[in-house]
């Protein structure tokens, strides 16, 4: 069973950065996509960032685009997602899931996967 946790989150100004970690275990990080998501107070869960097992395909939602970046180390079995430019609407818990597949499918950022972890939140506030 896919275990995964989130950390790196916390409050942080307007304009400011932060990177946040997935880290999983009980199977082998390579084999799957996974997907960075957020939900704000009040709005649905949506998916923000998305890499594919080996790396090469990354997607992003417009609304982060070009400030957040997805990478993962597949050695340490950790995702990451460098986050900068930060903005008040950027504010939410943020959670990492797998995909199940090596890829990124279709509908990843309203589809409701199978294995969540936790969460961390992320304040950005001034």
């Amino acid at each position: 069973q896919l275990q995964l946790v989130e950390s790196g989150g916390g409050l942080v100004q307007p304009g400011g950065s932060l990177r946040l970690s997935c880290t999983v275990s009980g199977s082998t990080l390579e084999y799957y996509g996974i997907v960075w998501s957020r939900q704000a107070p009040g709005k649905e869960r949506e998916g923000v960032a998305c890499i594919s097992s080996g790396g090469a395909r990354l997607h992003y939602a417009d609304s982060v685009q070009g400030r957040f970046t997805i990478s993962r180390d597949n050695a340490k079995n950790t995702v990451y997602l460098q986050m900068i430019s930060l903005k008040p609407e950027d504010t939410a818990i943020y959670y990492c899931t797998s995909a199940s597949v090596p890829f990124c499918p279709a509908g990843w950022r309203t589809r409701n996967f199978s294995s969540w972890g936790p969460g961390t939140q992320v304040t950005v506030s001034s």
